[in-house]
């Protein structure tokens, strides 16, 4: 049987216990951290065999890889959303910011320690770079031009189809890096005490961009 979307109640129930599955996954990771990740406990939260677990997902890193898909797409929609609302770079700051704080273990999984053990495929870079994209537009073409930018201009096949001018992918990796430097420390709790807003921090950081 299938309904008018033409999915099979079998597709509908693999798809429903797969959602279960990476629902219980991320309490794992929340509690314990993505190391202590286990198929075998999931299973038993979800009062199935390991066996029968591994029919959704053929192993730990497959499951690790769909969490890290599912936070790369979750990120990048609301990245292209903000910028079809007219967000400029301290607008996509804010929302990138209310995003990791949302969900800081989310976070950690694509911008915090690498997963001993783990590589992910090549096709979770290519929703990464959507973000990449979306900053270079927000960007524009900044007015000066450093050496750093020159270096860029030919070094930067890892952009492939998302190469830009120099200049603009300087600005948008700077801000990147800059946000993130900021949003890690924060997330991580070193900020813990001081007593100041660190939304403030990542405003001057920007205002602070090389290129304008």
């Amino acid at each position: 049987m299938t309904d008018p979307g033409g999915a099979s109640s079998r597709e509908r129930y693999r798809a429903q216990v797969r959602t279960e599955i990476k629902e219980h996954a991320w309490a794992q990771i929340a509690e314990a951290g993505v190391p202590a990740l286990s198929l075998n406990a999931i299973a038993k939260r979800l009062g199935m065999s390991g066996p029968a677990l591994y029919r959704y997902f053929g192993s730990r890193d497959e499951l690790i890889t769909a969490l890290i898909r599912d936070a790369y797409r979750s990120i990048a929609d609301v990245v292209a959303a903000a910028r079809a609302g007219g967000a400029d770079l301290a607008g996509l700051a804010h929302v990138i910011r209310d995003w990791a704080r949302e969900d800081p273990q989310r976070y950690f999984l694509i911008y915090g320690t690498p997963v001993p053990g783990y590589h992910a495929p090549d096709d979770t870079t290519a929703i990464s770079f959507e973000v990449m994209t979306v900053l270079i537009d927000a960007c524009g073409t900044p007015s000066t031009v450093s050496a750093f930018d020159t270096h860029l201009e030919s070094h930067r096949d890892w952009a492939g189809d998302h190469a830009a001018p120099g200049a603009a992918l300087h600005r948008a990796l700077s801000f990147w890096t800059r946000l993130h430097g900021v949003l890690s420390l924060e997330l991580a709790g070193h900020f813990a005490g001081m007593k100041f807003d660190p939304e403030l921090l990542i405003a001057e950081e920007i205002a602070a961009l090389p290129g304008e």
